[in-house]
């Protein structure tokens, strides 16, 4: 009967710490996930930004030479990303296949210009940098217009501090519940023990002695849920580069190395302190209050 109440201790024991690791690696994911989301914010902004263009509209008579010569005038620019000449055949062509008739036939003539479409470098989207480098381009005596999308600008630029402002705000909110999960979770995992650390002190072990394995155990239980949460993250990581390799790549090796070493440090320090607090509870309670 002794037996099977020892191998029935046992195996509770060996429930809870596999539900502690799996809580803690759990939240430690959902951290991980987040982290992910900040280390690429700037990146997915740069991609919208940078995949917005202005067209540079070009008088009909402008000579091929004076084309090239402004195109590769604005690819030496170290604000221009790249750019992409259109010719009034493409330009025909691509207005036709957007209205899905052709529209040449109705108007008899091709009304629209040669242009050149310029990408900017995501630093040099917002409008003041923007009104000045449209500005230099109008000094080309052969440009005829300048086309610039100013409210998607602004939509992109006002959307990206909003979207800044919001994940500060999760991240904070996220942090605070994930110490409050693992708090929880560890606190009855030690609740678990208060008889055994009643009857340590009554033999008379030191509190130091007490907590010792209590941290030292708590501190390896946090290490293993990181490698879970690790782990967890490099499959998903492996799922989005391969579904989303255009938009998503995570090829800042040093940035997703920080994050992993985070999530174990976080893990680890968290636990450790969760269980020193839960610890010296018991440690101080009277002892009516251990049947509570």
């Amino acid at each position: 009967m002794k037996k099977n109440d020892s191998g029935a201790s046992k195996a509770k024991l060996r429930s809870s710490y596999l539900t502690l690791i799996v809580s803690v690696s759990l939240v430690l994911f959902l951290l991980g996930i987040l982290g992910l989301v900040l280390i690429n914010a700037k990146e997915l902004s740069d991609y919208f930004r940078e995949s917005l263009s202005f067209s540079v509209w070009l008088k009909d008579d402008t000579k091929e030479a004076d084309i090239r010569m402004l195109q590769k005038d604005l690819d030496a620019k170290h604000y221009v990303k790249s750019t992409e000449y259109v010719s009034k055949e493409e330009a025909a062509a691509n207005m036709t296949e957007e209205l899905g008739e052709d529209f040449i036939t109705f108007l008899g003539d091709n009304p629209l210009p040669p242009s050149i479409d310029v990408y900017l470098l995501s630093s040099y989207t917002v409008p003041d940098s923007v009104s000045k480098i449209e500005k230099y381009i109008l000094q080309y005596p052969f440009v005829k217009e300048i086309l610039v999308p100013e409210s998607l600008l602004f939509l992109i630029n006002e959307n990206v501090k909003k979207v800044s402002l919001f994940l500060l705000v999760v991240s904070s909110f996220l942090f605070l519940i994930s110490i409050t999960i693992i708090n929880n979770t560890i606190r009855l995992s030690v609740y678990s023990k208060r008889f055994l650390i009643r009857t340590m002190q009554l033999v008379g072990a030191t509190r130091a002695f007490i907590r010792r394995p209590f941290i030292l155990q708590s501190a390896f239980h946090g290490f293993l849920a990181a490698l879970i949460a690790i782990t967890l993250l490099m499959a998903l990581l492996y799922l989005i580069e391969k579904e989303f390799f255009m938009m998503f790549t995570f090829e800042s090796t040093e940035l997703l190395v920080l994050l992993g070493a985070v999530l174990i440090l976080t893990g680890i320090i968290i636990n450790i302190i969760s269980t020193w607090f839960s610890v010296n509870r018991y440690l101080s309670i009277s002892e009516d209050k251990l049947y509570y």
